[in-house]
């Protein structure tokens, strides 16, 4: 056989064994998508003692809080534990800047996608963060509730469903002065003086005004049983969809095990 033939042959054998080696090699399967990618964020907003904490609670409870993750912008307020206690305290934590948005929005986009995060613990009474997270897993439905949430417009923008929940200002007054006394021990002069010089101001200039950008806003909060059945239902709804697509498993009743705790 020729030298030329013998090159010409030896190369398609190695074209061959080329081609039988990548038939051979395993194909990886494609991670089937998360049902994460298609979570539905809901946020809710309101004033100070409007009641939003129990609107996340009434229309938590139906849906399953085996399916929601829970989250408050209270639980994101800028760590100030390198600042001397007492200019901590002359914060103006009504402020949008008092809380660390970059941080929650990457949250929301962690969970989203289906990825785990490391919730923050405030203390209120050192105004810092505490060393300790709360290890959150990701849920069909991410709830996310503030008085601040509408404010800033990439946080907004995370949003499929904007909830402003609108009570009477002296309704809220007396709810916050009832909880900043006996669950934070503070007195009732130093909680006045908040309110006159930063809290109303602040509702005023940031809070109120967000609500333009609500889908939904629901008079007196919790107590208004109508405007809070038709949420859950497009929760309901969008669950099932999710269910039927993409195979989400949904969990129709919630586990005592791994429930969400509602704090006042």
């Amino acid at each position: 056989m020729e030298n030329s033939e013998r090159r010409t042959l030896n190369a398609k054998r190695r074209t061959l064994d080329t081609k039988r080696e990548a038939l051979n090699t395993p194909i990886p399967n494609p991670q089937p998508p998360c049902y994460n990618s298609r979570a539905m964020i809901i946020g809710i907003s309101g004033g100070t003692g409007s009641g939003k904490t129990t609107v996340a609670q009434k229309i938590i409870a139906p849906v399953g809080d085996g399916n929601v993750v829970y989250l408050q912008q209270d639980s994101y307020y800028r760590n100030l534990g390198d600042m001397p206690l007492d200019l901590r305290h002359q914060v103006n934590y009504d402020h949008p800047d008092a809380f660390d948005t970059e941080l929650l929005i990457n949250h929301l986009q962690a969970l989203r996608a289906g990825e785990t995060i490391e919730q923050p613990i405030y203390d209120y009474a050192t105004h810092s963060r505490r060393a300790e997270t709360i290890h959150l897993e990701p849920r069909p439905v991410i709830v996310i509730e503030g008085i601040l949430v509408f404010v800033n417009p990439q946080l907004r923008a995370l949003m499929d469903l904007k909830i402003f929940v609108d009570t009477d200002a002296d309704i809220r007054f007396i709810r916050r002065l009832d909880r900043d006394v006996h669950e934070r021990g503070r007195s009732v002069e130093s909680i006045i003086n908040q309110y006159t010089t930063t809290v109303r101001p602040m509702h005023l200039q940031f809070v109120e005004p967000s609500k333009r950008y609500a889908d939904v806003i629901i008079p007196e909060g919790g107590f208004n049983d109508v405007g809070i059945d038709l949420i859950t239902g497009k929760i309901r709804s969008f669950l099932g969809e999710a269910a039927e697509q993409h195979s989400v498993p949904i969990q129709h009743k919630a586990d005592d095990s791994d429930r969400t705790e509602f704090p006042s």
